[in-house]
C-alpha cells in the first residue's frame, strides 16, 4: 500500500465544539457529518491528542472521512496503520477507489483482503464489480459471489448486471435481469443501457416503456441509444417527452441532445436547446456544454453562432479549441483553422490526436498538400504522438484530392497496420476524380479478390468503370452487390422549414406540395440554362440516351430540397440543406447559379464538409 504523510498534530483546542470533552462517540459523529479534507485533518488532530485514534469507531470514520474529501492517499495510510483491519475497512476502501474510476487500485484492495484471510460481503462484491472491466475477472467474481451464496443478493445482482452489460454480453445480463423477482430502476436502467449500446433499441424501448417511474438516468440511456445509432429525430422526440415529464434533464441530457441536434443539422432546434440552457435551473452553461454548443452550431451551418459561442467560454480547455478547429476544417475556412493552432499553443495548450485530425482534414478540403505534410511529421517528432489510422486515412485523403494518387498509392501499401475501407474509398474516389482509370481498377480488382469491397467501394467501383464505358463490368459490380445482399445507400436531402424537417430523395413525388416543388424545379432549370449551364450527363452512370439522363440529373434531392426551401422560407433568408451522401458536380454547379440568380445564400452540407454558396460561388473554390 502507498504511504501518504498525514497532518501533523498541531497544538490546537479540541474541535469537539461546545459539547465538552471528545469522547470516541463524538468524534464518530463529526467525522461521518465531515465534508472536506481540511475539516478532516483538524478533527484527526484533535482525535490523535485525545488518544482515541486507537478506537475502531473512530479510525474507521477518520479513513471515510479523508476518502469522502478525497485524499484517497490519506486513507489508505491510515487503512495500513489500522491493526488488523475487519471486512469492513476494506470494503469501504473499495468502494472509494471503484467509485472515482480507480478500478486497479480497487481490486489491488480486494485481493489484498482476501490474502488476509478475510470473506467478502454482499456490500465488498457490490462495489468491486464496477471496477471490472473485463469479462474473465468478471466471471471470476461471479462465481466466487456463487460459491459464497451471494449472487441472489439484491446489490450483488445489480452490480453483475452492470459488469455484463458494460462488457456487451447481452444474453448474461438478461438472464440475470430475469431471476430478479423484482428489478430496481438501477437494474432496469443497466439492462436498458446494454440493449441501447449494442444497438438493439425496441428491446431498450419496452424496457424503457415499461419503467413506471423513470429518472433522469433512464432518459439519459434511452436517449445515448437513439443518438449512438443514427436516430436523432427519436432522440429530440424523447426529450421533449422528458421536458413534459416529472424528470429534470441534466448536462448529460443537454450534451447528448446537442449531438443528436447536430446529426440533423437543423440549427433552429439547435438553437432552442440553447436558449433552453440559458434559462435552465439545473444546466450550468459550462466548457462540456459550451462545446457541445460549438460542436452543434458548426454541424448545423451557422458557424458564426459557433465562433460567438467559443469567445464567450471562459476557461478554455485542449477540446473545445478542437471542436473549433474542426468546425472550421468542415466549413472550408482553412487558414482560420491553422491560424486557431498557433493560438492554442500560444495559450500553452497542448494539441491531441483529435487536434490533428482537424488540422489535416482543413488541409485536405484546401489543397495545402505542405502544410498537411508537416503537420503530420510534426506529430510523432514534436508532440510524441503515433498517428492513429485515422490520420492516415487524413493523408490518402490530402493526397489523392491533389492529384498525387501514386503517393497516396505507396503510403495504403507500405502501413503497417491494417488499411480501412475509408482510405480505400478516398484512394477510388481520387481515381475516379482525376480519371486514373488504370490505378482505380487495379484497386477494383484487388477488393473485389480479397472480398474486401463494401457497399461505398461498389458504388465507386462501378463508377470507374461506367465513366471508360465498360458496361459489362458495371452489370457484373452490381451482380455482385446483389450477390452479397449490399444495397446502394439512397441519397437523402433534408431542409429545416419552422422546425419542422423535410426529406426528400431522388424523384420524391410524396410531399403535400409536390406540384408546387416541381414547378419551381422546372422554373430553377430553365433559368440556369439561360445562365449558361450545361447539364452533366456523363454522371449519370446508366447506359441511357442524353434526355433521360438530363432527367435523372433534374430530380435529385438536393435540388428538390432547394426548390422547397424556395417556395416555403421568405425572399432573401438563408437556405440550409443537409444531405446523407457527397454531393455530385452537377448539383454543386446547380446550387452556385441558384444562389446567384436568387441572391439567396444556400448552406449545404454533405458527407464530408460545409458548401457556403453566395452570389454564384462556393467557399470550397470548386475544390472538394
Amino acid at each position: 500500500m502507498s504511504a501518504a504523510v498525514l497532518p501533523s498534530v498541531a497544538p490546537a483546542s479540541d474541535s469537539g465544539g461546545h459539547h465538552g470533552a471528545l469522547t470516541a462517540d463524538r468524534a464518530a459523529s463529526l467525522l461521518a457529518a465531515c465534508s472536506t479534507a481540511r475539516r478532516a485533518s483538524e478533527l484527526h488532530a484533535a482525535v490523535v491528542r485525545k488518544g482515541l485514534d486507537s478506537d475502531r469507531a473512530v479510525a474507521f470514520r477518520l479513513q471515510r472521512a479523508y476518502a469522502a474529501s478525497g485524499r484517497l492517499d490519506h486513507s489508505l495510510t491510515l487503512l495500513g496503520r489500522t491493526k488488523d483491519p475487519t471486512t469492513i475497512f476494506y470494503t469501504s476502501a473499495i468502494h472509494a477507489h471503484s467509485s472515482r474510476g480507480l478500478h486497479l487500485p480497487g481490486l489491488a484492495l480486494l485481493s489484498d483482503m482476501l490474502s488476509e484471510g478475510l470473506l467478502p460481503t454482499a456490500h465488498t462484491l457490490s462495489a468491486s464489480l464496477p471496477a471490472c472491466r473485463g469479462l474473465s475477472l468478471g466471471r471470476a467474481l461471479h462465481a466466487y459471489a456463487f460459491k459464497l451464496a451471494l449472487s441472489g443478493d439484491s446489490y450483488v445482482a445489480t452490480a453483475l448486471l452492470s459488469m455484463y452489460a458494460r462488457a456487451g454480453d447481452a444474453a448474461a445480463a438478461r438472464a440475470l435481469f430475469d431471476e430478479m423477482p423484482d428489478p430496481h430502476v438501477v437494474s432496469v436502467t443497466a439492462m436498458l443501457t446494454c440493449y441501447a449500446n449494442m444497438g438493439a433499441l425496441d428491446d431498450a424501448r419496452r424496457l424503457f416503456d415499461g419503467l413506471p417511474r423513470k429518472d433522469f438516468i433512464c432518459w439519459n440511456a434511452m436517449i445515448d441509444g437513439y443518438t449512438q445509432h443514427g436516430k436523432p429525430n427519436e432522440a429530440l422526440q424523447l426529450f421533449r417527452r422528458m421536458l413534459r415529464s416529472s424528470a429534470e434533464p441534466d448536462e448529460v441530457t443537454v450534451v447528448l441532445v446537442l449531438s443528436a441536434v447536430a446529426q440533423l443539422g437543423t440549427v433552429e432546434s439547435g438553437k432552442w436547446l440553447h436558449s433552453y440552457v440559458k434559462n435552465s435551473r439545473c444546466v450550468q452553461l459550462n466548457v462540456r456544454v459550451a462545446t457541445a454548443l460549438v460542436d452543434m452550431y458548426c454541424k448545423c451551418g451557422s458557424l458564426e453562432d459557433a465562433v460567438a459561442v467559443f469567445h464567450g467560454i471562459g476557461n478554455k480547455d485542449i477540446v473545445v479549441w478542437n471542436a473549433m478547429i474542426n468546425g472550421y476544417a468542415m466549413h472550408g475556412d482553412s487558414r482560420k483553422a491553422l491560424e486557431m493552432f498557433v493560438q492554442l499553443r500560444d495559450q500553452g495548450l497542448w494539441p491531441t490526436d483529435i487536434t490533428f485530425i482537424g488540422l489535416l482534414n482543413a488541409c485536405s478540403h484546401s489543397g495545402l498538400v505542405e502544410e498537411g505534410r508537416s503537420f503530420f511529421q510534426s506529430m510523432e517528432h514534436e508532440y510524441g504522438i503515433d498517428p492513429k489510422i485515422e490520420h492516415y486515412g487524413c493523408m490518402v485523403d490530402l493526397l489523392g484530392r491533389a492529384g498525387l494518387i501514386e503517393e497516396a498509392f505507396h503510403l495504403v501499401q507500405s502501413l503497417t497496420i491494417t488499411p480501412d475501407a475509408v482510405m480505400w474509398v478516398s484512394l477510388l474516389a481520387a481515381c475516379r476524380l482525376h480519371k486514373n482509370m488504370a490505378l482505380g481498377q487495379r484497386i477494383a480488382d484487388f477488393l473485389v479478390a480479397n472480398g474486401l469491397a463494401n457497399s461505398g467501394m461498389y458504388i465507386l467501383l462501378s463508377n470507374i468503370y461506367a465513366a471508360v464505358g465498360k458496361w459489362e463490368e458495371v452489370a457484373r459490380v452490381r451482380s455482385m452487390m446483389k450477390a452479397s445482399g449490399i444495397q446502394k445507400e439512397p441519397g437523402c436531402s433534408a431542409i429545416e422549414i419552422d422546425r419542422k424537417v423535410y426529406e426528400f430523395v431522388a424523384g420524391d413525388m410524396s410531399h403535400p406540395c409536390t406540384d408546387e416543388i416541381y414547378a419551381m424545379l422546372d422554373k430553377m432549370n430553365a433559368l440556369v440554362k439561360e445562365h449558361g449551364h450545361v447539364p452533366q450527363t456523363e454522371l449519370v452512370l446508366h447506359d441511357l440516351d442524353e434526355a433521360t439522363k438530363e432527367k435523372a440529373l433534374a430530380v435529385h434531392s438536393e435540388k428538390l430540397a432547394v426548390a422547397f426551401g424556395l417556395i416555403s422560407s421568405r425572399p432573401g433568408s438563408t437556405i440550409k440543406i443537409v444531405k446523407n451522401l457527397r454531393a455530385c458536380s452537377d448539383c454543386h454547379a446547380v446550387l452556385k447559379l441558384i444562389s446567384k440568380i436568387t441572391s439567396r445564400k444556400i448552406v449545404f452540407r454533405d458527407r464530408n464538409r460545409f458548401h457556403h454558396f453566395v452570389d454564384g460561388s462556393c467557399t470550397c473554390g470548386d475544390y472538394w
